[in-house]
């Protein structure tokens, strides 16, 4: 991860939903492309694909359903700011999906600016997972490798 320095509770805070969700989104991306880059040569187009299936709202929204249940009081409370903020879901995605999908955005901001990388790459190696294993039960998608 970049080094930056870490934020504070107290500063964590002042930031809004939003503004957690950003950067979350960012970083997930970055993981997300990380992951399937790692896991061999292949053509942009398909880890382009494969990017996109995996940081849509939909699948991000499964996966904090799934995770909602392990996180600490605290992060529940991340994710409720997240998926209470104010704003516009795209057409193409379901507004209930958005709204959770911003709230596991606001999670993954608020623990990459607290500096909490560990949790932060347990929560979205997680996630990753789940989506190997929905792969593996879906007919129509092969595995992401």
């Amino acid at each position: 991860m970049l080094n930056h320095e870490p934020l504070d509770e107290n500063a964590l805070k002042e930031y809004s939903a939003v503004v957690l969700a950003y950067i979350g989104d960012a970083v997930f991306e970055l993981l997300v492309r990380t992951h399937l880059v790692a896991a061999g040569n292949r053509r942009v187009k398909d880890i382009h694909h494969d990017t996109v299936e995996l940081v849509r709202a939909q699948s991000q929204a499964r996966a904090m359903r799934l995770l909602y249940d392990q996180l600490s009081e605290q992060e529940q409370d991340i994710v409720r700011r997240g998926r209470n903020a104010k704003s516009i879901s795209p057409r193409h995605a379901n507004p209930a999906d958005y709204q959770m999908s911003t709230g596991f955005e606001a999670l993954l901001g608020y623990l990459y600016l607290k500096g909490d990388d560990q949790r932060l790459l347990e929560l979205v190696n997680q996630t990753l997972e789940f989506n190997d294993k929905d792969n593996d039960n879906n007919e129509d998608s092969g595995p992401i490798n």
